[in-house]
């Protein structure tokens, strides 16, 4: 920056020197509270008017405008909704393996045909139309 641009800046800011990094024109800042007098005001008058008429208001918006009761569901729910459905991410390969052996214990019997598994650890006899299957071995 050149000496001219400077005296320029102080010229337009009455002579003062120009700001410093994370200075603002207003080094003591915004008045504690001022913006949230507003808000809170706001919140108090919604809450009175809510449990006085809420339920009411929420039964009609709901039978006469649907789709607006449905808007403000929607906009009441997180926006990136984290669903882990998958339980089984945190098991240990023992833990996993374990659980496997309990599924064949149970089920076992449901899934094997009528000539169950031999020692060579095929289940059920082999036929023309479809061979053995085989039982996984587990470790």
């Amino acid at each position: 920056m050149s000496d001219g641009s400077r005296d320029d800046t102080r010229s337009k800011q009455g002579g003062a020197p120009p700001w410093q990094p994370g200075q603002s024109g207003n080094p003591a800042g915004r008045p504690k509270g001022a913006r949230s007098k507003l808000g809170e005001a706001f919140l108090e008058k919604m809450l009175a008017d809510f449990e006085e008429h809420g339920v009411s208001v929420i039964e009609k918006v709901r039978t006469d405008k649907p789709d607006q009761y449905l808007k403000v569901v929607a906009s009441i729910l997180p926006k990136d909704l984290n669903v882990n459905i998958n339980n089984l991410d945190n098991l240990t390969d023992e833990q996993l393996t374990e659980r496997i052996r309990e599924l064949y214990a149970v089920l076992g019997p449901l899934v094997a045909p009528a000539g169950a598994s031999g020692s060579d650890g095929r289940v059920g006899a082999e036929t023309a139309d479809e061979p053995a299957r085989q039982v996984p071995t587990i470790q």
